[in-house]
């Protein structure tokens, strides 16, 4: 089930966020990317224990024809089963209602699972910007023609 990411969501995914890479984001930066009119923000939800759990989430922003994904994160628990998967085709499906033309995306160069589902989704290394994460990783660069 994928649902707007709404402010009652927002301790769980600053926790899983936290859990899940260095450079987490704070719960004031998410707060601000659910206000900010280009930016796109959904929660994947499962029911564990009769209630409905936040196990990944994905921000996003449009401006025109272009599109980037800011953060895809998929709990620890829940990684390799499908769901980072489901919210990008989720995330294809949403741009491309909206005659999205180029997707952009930045990872960590030593993040080859990420980099394997979006080359997966037909992105495409464009650029490197060398130490981006916390002056030590660099991030890769890719793109995504519709």
């Amino acid at each position: 089930m994928i649902h707007k990411m709404g402010e009652s969501d927002l301790d769980e995914i600053v926790e899983m966020d936290a859990s899940s890479r260095p450079t987490p984001w704070s719960r004031q930066s998410f707060f601000q990317e659910l206000q900010n009119p280009f930016s796109y923000c959904f929660t994947l939800k499962k029911e564990i224990d009769s209630h409905d759990r936040n196990i990944g989430f994905l921000c996003f922003r449009i401006v025109g024809e272009e599109s980037e994904i800011l953060s895809l994160v998929v709990h620890p628990k829940y990684r390799r089963k499908g769901s980072g998967k489901q919210l990008m085709k989720f995330y294809i499906d949403f741009c491309s209602q909206r005659e999205i033309k180029a997707f952009y995306l930045e990872t960590g160069v030593s993040n080859q699972v990420a980099i394997y589902l979006y080359e997966s989704f037909s992105y495409h290394p464009i650029a490197i910007k060398p130490k981006y994460y916390q002056g030590k990783e660099d991030a890769l660069l890719m793109m995504r023609r519709a």
